[in-house]
């Protein structure tokens, strides 16, 4: 593999915003895709995590793909739903966008961890991150599904061997957090300013 996991990502997050600042759906879709091959490293731990993605980025991605010119702009999706008051359904894109957005945090506090602490075990990692994020919003059944899944997390110098391809893994994987980063809060602020960024899971 040339270059690391992180390599395609870093590569499209040089376009997902526009000359005008806003934020592209195409190119931020197909950045968290391309994220996707590195929860397949994780194996069964991250089964569930990597569904609850996928299934967010096609619900956008059909959404998008009804009215390209339309949603062009990632956040359009939302406002459309915000006016007509379906953005709180369940399976609105707005909700879509939320749990994408959270998923990610999780991602990238994951990714920080292992750059931050060498001697942790994977599973520690994982848990710590997920503590960090996404456990706030998750209900009693999704947490403990969770917490079983964290302790499926492979041998951690397996895991980094196997995603660092050619490349510096860890300088590849901190740009990934810096760059990526800002992207997720601008999403949260957003959603923030329509009221959509504290619901939990039902």
């Amino acid at each position: 593999m040339e270059g690391t996991v992180f390599t395609p990502s870093l590569e499209r997050m040089k376009h997902v915003k526009s000359e005008q600042d806003e934020m592209l759906t195409k190119p931020f879709l197909e950045v968290c895709k391309l994220i996707l091959p590195v929860l397949d490293k994780f194996g069964a731990a991250m089964t569930l995590v990597k569904s609850d993605i996928g299934g967010n980025i096609s619900r956008l991605e059909n959404k998008y793909l009804s009215n390209p010119t339309k949603f062009n702009n990632l956040y359009s999706m939302v406002q459309v739903e915000v006016e007509a008051k379906t953005a709180k359904g369940s399976s609105s894109c707005t909700n879509g966008l939320l749990w994408l957005t959270r998923a990610m945090d999780f991602l990238v506090e994951l990714f920080r961890n292992l750059l931050a602490h060498p001697d942790w075990t994977m599973s520690q990692v994982c848990t710590d991150s997920y503590t960090k994020t996404l456990k706030k919003f998750h209900g009693w059944i999704a947490s403990s599904s969770f917490t079983v899944a964290m302790k499926l997390a492979p041998d951690r110098k397996k895991f980094m061997e196997v995603i660092g391809g050619s490349g510096d893994i860890n300088a590849d994987m901190e740009k990934f957090c810096a760059t990526f980063s800002p992207l997720l809060e601008e999403n949260h602020k957003f959603l923030a300013s329509v009221g959509m960024d504290d619901l939990k899971a039902s």
